[in-house]
């Protein structure tokens, strides 16, 4: 079992990695709407930010892996 520091460590790089593909790809798609505004939403879009939500909530249950799944599974 790691502690919190080690899985800070063996993690960390990564994970910031991935939060900042995330930024770059919705200010892709920001500058695309700025070109091209597409009638109505997509809902895609809208689980992302749900998705961003749950993640920034410290209080969340450490079952977020679980929600994610069942969140990006309600598109189907």
């Amino acid at each position: 079992m790691l502690t919190p520091t080690k899985v800070l460590d063996n993690y960390y790089l990564d994970t910031r990695c991935m939060l900042i593909e995330i930024a770059s790809m919705l200010d892709r798609y920001d500058r695309a709407s700025q070109r091209d505004s597409e009638l109505g939403g997509d809902d895609r879009l809208d689980q992302i930010y749900q998705a961003l939500t749950l993640l920034a909530d410290r209080e969340a249950a450490s079952d977020r892996s679980e929600r994610l799944l069942n969140l990006f599974s309600e598109l189907d």
